[in-house]
């Protein structure tokens, strides 16, 4: 019987939640660490790296943490490798909803001749998946600066990764105030215009200096283009691509439905980055 220890992804700085830890929002009566941890255990992980600092002295894990901290879950995960000593590893976030369901979706096995097997709910979701330790290691040295601010693209997409079609339902993580509602049971706005509470104060102060409104500033919006494009393409590439979104809504005239327009074609760029 194969192997299997577990790494969970749990260093991030929580900026749409004003800074606030993640992974230990409470969902169900256990924290998302907890259960993205029992989660692992359930599928016959032996041991489970957590990249983070300690965020819970009660949890049966190991704890690691990149230098310096805060490199994205690349560096997160190339820390957490020299810990791992079982043939094959789960790789999950610590911030899923649903960790136990989703994980369950994996394969209890890896077929000959692949390295690995991810969920995909029409993106494929490198962060919860089951990969061989020997193929992430080889894609990891390949990489500079430890993996810092690199995509999972970056590190997986050389590898031959089959995929496992999951409910999106299934998959979604709690990324903002809306989120953690979400999967506590409560309304979660249609409209995703309210943005995260903690970045109020900022929005407000910013449409103060220069003279703009409310709707101007369209947070979640942004925020969302971010995420899609720091996960299809890289951390970095994220702040660039707000940017330039910016530039093309000026030109454009600056209307909501061109703001909506630019940041829905820069989106979409980025979620087939990692076909082209």
């Amino acid at each position: 019987m194969v192997s299997v220890d577990a790494i969970v992804l749990a260093g991030g700085r929580g900026s749409r939640v004003g800074g606030a830890v993640k992974p230990l929002f409470e969902v169900d009566g256990s924290t998302l660490l907890a259960a993205a941890v029992a989660a692992v255990r359930a599928r016959g992980a032996r041991r489970v790296v957590v990249a983070a600092p300690v965020l819970d002295d009660g949890l049966d894990a190991t704890w690691v943490r990149e230098d310096p901290p805060f490199g994205g879950p690349v560096a997160g995960l190339v820390a957490a490798l020299p810990t791992v000593d079982a043939e094959d590893v789960f790789v999950v976030a610590s911030d899923l909803a649903t960790a136990g369901p989703a994980v369950a979706l994996l394969p209890d096995a890896l077929a000959s001749g692949i390295d690995g097997a991810c969920l995909d709910d029409g993106r494929r979701q490198w962060l919860i998946g089951r990969y061989r330790t020997a193929a992430l290691r080889a894609a990891a040295s390949a990489l500079s600066d430890a993996g810092r601010d690199a995509s999972m693209r970056a590190l997986l997409g050389g590898l031959n990764i089959v995929t496992i079609p999951a409910d999106p339902a299934l998959t979604h993580d709690v990324d903002t105030w809306d989120d953690l509602t979400k999967a506590r049971g409560g309304v979660m706005t249609e409209s995703r215009t309210l943005p995260p509470e903690a970045l109020n104060d900022w929005s407000s102060a910013l449409a103060e200096r220069f003279g703009l409104t409310e709707g101007d500033i369209p947070i979640s919006l942004i925020l969302d283009l971010a995420r899609d494009v720091a996960n299809g393409v890289a951390r970095p590439a994220a702040p660039l691509s707000a940017f330039v979104a910016g530039l093309v809504v000026g030109r454009a005239g600056g209307s909501p439905d061109d703001t909506r327009a630019a940041v829905a074609a820069v989106v979409e760029m980025a979620k087939g980055w990692e076909n082209r």
